[in-house]
């Protein structure tokens, strides 16, 4: 995974629709989505697996901006409270 381009990572706003892995990809993957997309799918799921194990344990979910991740992780907190009465 190469360094971020910070003028990409910029450039995103939250929930909007917009590309979102491929921005990412653009953003940290060595000739972006289009290298990637040449791959095929399979490249591409697993390339987000990557993403995912380095990206989540450097969030910090109290603090994410986006709203519909916040609505997911407010949603998990109650049903996992649900589940432990």
């Amino acid at each position: 995974m190469l360094p971020a381009k910070s003028a990409i990572l910029d450039s995103y706003i939250n929930d909007s629709i917009c590309g979102t892995w491929e921005k990412l990809a653009d953003a940290i993957y060595r000739g972006g989505a289009k290298q990637l997309s040449k791959l095929g799918g399979a490249s591409v799921g697993q390339e987000k697996t990557v993403w995912a194990e380095n990206i989540s344990p450097q969030m910090n979910v109290d603090i994410n901006r986006s709203p519909s991740f916040g609505y997911f992780r407010d949603k998990l907190r109650h049903l996992s409270q649900e589940e432990s009465r």
